[in-house]
């Protein structure tokens, strides 16, 4: 696997706030954009864009916006964008137990029932779970009970030696294509709490790859042994479209569905873990 980049985005710490210019230059940076790029793109001139990433110049908070929506910030550092820049974040934050999300609540649950008998659960940002259907519990079955506390990381659990890992046949392919997401989720967000939880998980033992690697297959399988049987799953992820709300933008919906006709069969027999 290719390492995660060295480049970190300045965030704010309570003891000593970093500059909103420092942090979009950051994140600028991370987008591996010239300042000349992203003027273009945001329709401000490049001297502009440095002397608000010197601090020269204060921008407004529908400049920062702006400058942030280029960059595609997520909504959770927009806000710290606005904060460090002397303005109220403009997305709420409510959580899914808020008052404004109970359309959002109810599609969620509705995704997940109607995909039954095949598994799907709902991650937030940080890859803990957050909702699932009732086919999942079939797959985790048999993890240490620590593992599944809650909050349950999603990730953990499936490559920690005491959790799913003994039962994935592909181990160190399931594993990589995970690392490998979970690297492009760093490369995006700028998460500490990321890159802490990679470098955890990269320390995890692992099988060494095959010598011959699978290339037939469309897709990356999960291939898990569950009660004797092999089963061989792929997945599809799906998020909100178009979010405005920080909770909303950082939630995705995976869902697993066979790879073979055995492994239909034996979902719709609906086989629960004793």
């Amino acid at each position: 696997m290719a390492s995660v980049t060295s480049t970190t985005v300045p965030r704010l710490d309570a003891a000593e706030p970093a500059p909103v210019g420092k942090l979009l230059r950051g994140w600028r940076e991370r987008r591996r954009l010239s300042q000349l790029d992203l003027a273009l793109r945001t329709g401000v001139s490049a001297r502009h864009l440095s002397f608000i990433e010197t601090g020269r110049s204060r921008p407004t908070s529908e400049m920062i916006i702006r400058l942030a929506q280029q960059l595609d910030v997520p909504l959770r550092e927009r806000n710290v964008l606005l904060l460090s820049g002397g303005y109220a974040p403009a997305y709420p934050d409510n959580g899914l137990a808020g008052p404004p999300m109970p359309a959002v609540h109810d599609a969620i649950e509705h995704v997940l029932r109607a995909h039954e008998p095949f598994p799907a659960l709902v991650i937030d940002a940080h890859w803990d779970l957050v909702a699932a259907n009732d086919a999942v519990p079939m797959l985790t079955h048999g993890a240490a009970a620590a593992l599944l506390e809650p909050p349950v990381n999603v990730l953990r659990l499936s490559m920690h030696p005491e959790g799913m890992a003994a039962r994935i046949v592909n181990l160190a392919e399931w594993r990589a294509h995970l690392l490998h997401r979970l690297d492009r989720n760093i490369e995006s967000a700028a998460d500490p709490a990321l890159i802490a939880l990679r470098d955890e998980l990269a320390a995890y033992p692992s099988p060494p790859p095959a010598t011959r690697p699978e290339t037939r297959a469309i897709l990356v399988p999960l291939r898990v042994l569950v009660h004797g049987t092999v089963l061989s799953l792929f997945s599809t992820t799906t998020v909100f479209g178009a979010p405005r709300e920080v909770t909303l933008s950082e939630l995705a919906i995976e869902s697993f569905y066979p790879a073979d006709p055995g492994t239909a069969a034996f979902l719709r027999a609906g086989l629960l873990p004793e």
